[in-house]
Parts: C-alpha cells; sequence; structure tokens
C-alpha cells in the first residue's frame, strides 16, 4: 500500500477481498485520505489498455487528473488515471535523497568535485524524478526515454521544483543506441543512471529483457562514466537474483576495460518489506569507476 498525498494506492496480483475493502475504509479515516484506489497487478501489462490498467477507486473521492506530492522536499506531479504506473517508484525513495544530499554512504559521494559542474545522463528516465535531485544540486542533465508524454511529464516536474527544463536535454529515442552515439562523440558524465523497466521494446533494439540482457545495458553504459564518476544500476526484476545482478553489471563494465574502484549496494528499503514468500526484487549498486 502506498500513499499518494491525498490518497492511498493498493496493489495486488488477487482481486481486493472485503476484509481489505473494510480496512480501506478504516484508513481512510484514520489517515484522514480523500480517496483509496486498488490495482490488480498484471505481468501482461504490455497487452492492456491504458484504463484497464489504472487503479479504480474503491473508497472516498476520485482524485484528479493529475496532482502534486511532496519527496524529500521536492515535489512531483503524479496521476492515476495513466494506466500502470503513477509518475513515480517510491521504493527508489532513498536513493534520490542521496543525489540530492550528495552522500551515499560514508566516504562515498555522488559527485566527488561541486556538483554545480557536473553533468548526469539519466537513461530510461521515465518522468525524470532522478534528474530533478540531481538538477536542485547544480548539475546538469541529459534524460533519455522512448515516450515522449514522459519526457514532458519530466520537463513539468522540473518546472515545480523552480529549475527551468531549458538548461537541460531531454532526448527522445532508444535509450541503448542513444548510448552508442553518445559514447562515440565522447560523451562523459559523472553521474549515469541505469533504471530501465523489466522489459521494454524498440524498433531499434527490439525486446530488452533486464534479467537476460542487463549486462549488456552496462556495457553500453560505461564507457559514458568519466573517470573517477559514478554509475548508479538498478534493477526491479524479480526473476534476476542480487548475485547474477551483480555478475552482469560487473561482467559489461569488465569488458569495457574499466574498473570499480568503489561499490555500495542499496537494500530495499524497510517499508518495502521482504518476507519468505516475497523475496526482495529491487537489486541498486553504486559504483564508482577508474
Amino acid at each position: 500500500m502506498d500513499r499518494l498525498g491525498d490518497f492511498l494506492l493498493i496493489q495486488s496480483p488477487l482481486p481486493l477481498t472485503d476484509p481489505q475493502l473494510e480496512a480501506a475504509k478504516e484508513w481512510k479515516t484514520s489517515l484522514k485520505i480523500k480517496g483509496v484506489y486498488f490495482k490488480k497487478l498484471n505481468r501482461k501489462v504490455q497487452q492492456s489498455t491504458t484504463v484497464s490498467a489504472s487503479p479504480r477507486l474503491v473508497v472516498g473521492l476520485e482524485a484528479p487528473d493529475d496532482f502534486e506530492v511532496m519527496e524529500n522536499g521536492l515535489t512531483y506531479r503524479l496521476s492515476l488515471k495513466q494506466g500502470y504506473s503513477t509518475g513515480l517508484f517510491l521504493d527508489m525513495r532513498e536513493n534520490r535523497q542521496r543525489i540530492l544530499s550528495n552522500h551515499i554512504e560514508p566516504g562515498f559521494t555522488v559527485f566527488k568535485s561541486a556538483p554545480g559542474t557536473a553533468t548526469v545522463l539519466n537513461t530510461f528516465s521515465y518522468t525524470c524524478s532522478f534528474s530533478v535531485c540531481a538538477a536542485r544540486t547544480g548539475a546538469t542533465t541529459i534524460n533519455l526515454d522512448l515516450s515522449r508524454k514522459y519526457l514532458d511529464w519530466g520537463r513539468e516536474n522540473f518546472r515545480l521544483n523552480q529549475v527551468n527544463p531549458n538548461d537541460h536535454d531531454f532526448i527522445y529515442g532508444d535509450a541503448l543506441e542513444w548510448m552508442k552515439r553518445l559514447a562515440k562523440r565522447g560523451d562523459r558524465h559523472d553521474l549515469v543512471i541505469l533504471d530501465p523497466p523489466t522489459f521494454s521494446r524498440s524498433k531499434q533494439s527490439g525486446l530488452f529483457m533486464a534479467k537476460r540482457d542487463y549486462g549488456n545495458l552496462a556495457k553500453a553504459a560505461a564507457p559514458l562514466v568519466r573517470k573517477g564518476g559514478v554509475l548508479l544500476a538498478c534493477c526491479n526484476a524479480a526473476g534476476l537474483s542480487n548475485a547474477k545482478f551483480r555478475e552482469e553489471v560487473r561482467r559489461g563494465i569488465r569488458s569495457c576495460g574499466r574498473k570499480i574502484v568503489l561499490s555500495f549496494s542499496a537494500t530495499q528499503p524497510t517499508d518495502f518489506p521482504v518476507i519468505k514468500n516475497e523475496p526482495a526484487y529491487l537489486k541498486v549498486s553504486w559504483l564508482r569507476l577508474d
């Protein structure tokens, strides 16, 4: 269950039960929430329509088409009517905070020099929440995504946080193809972010599956990290174990002749509990490259 401003979102692969519905009514009252929504998780989301993939209202008032929420002092636009995703993945909150504070762990900063001189390449940028954090520190960002709609959404998130999107780049297209182009022209960045969807499809690269192709993604990204820069590698594919994920990322980096000099593996946040029948799905590695 996620709290999104004045609304609650319950998510489950199983239908909402009567006891859960009664609990939702109690939460609405105790938390002074306007409305409660339910989303049935569907592995075949690509075959669904925007309407069928969007959460449905089960208790209270309907949410507006879009609304604003605050996280770590920053504002983001969300929507419960845009399909499977709301515009912000809450399980990445701590990693956004690490960028915003320029602190990964003691002795490990995101940016080695002043953030105001740093550049950030955010691939699969979605609504650009990572980039908003980087931009607020003073960094310049490049945002790649295969959706013009999400890039426009990202521009709006910049504006909501008093950052001029015209000072940053928003590139529509296949992330893998663009990484190859940027590497050829000699681009190097202080931070490169890899947070791909579990799967995606494009005309240029075909079908991308994180559990199968992450090593190739890391191989494409590593040349774009400047010496002493950081690669942030994230994956939420439950079918890819943490050990295999780390192995694939390192394989991709080594194949480019790069070396990892400092690393930190972020754990899944405590408000996304790990239990016996639901092991950790989120893998996050912060890697400083030579």
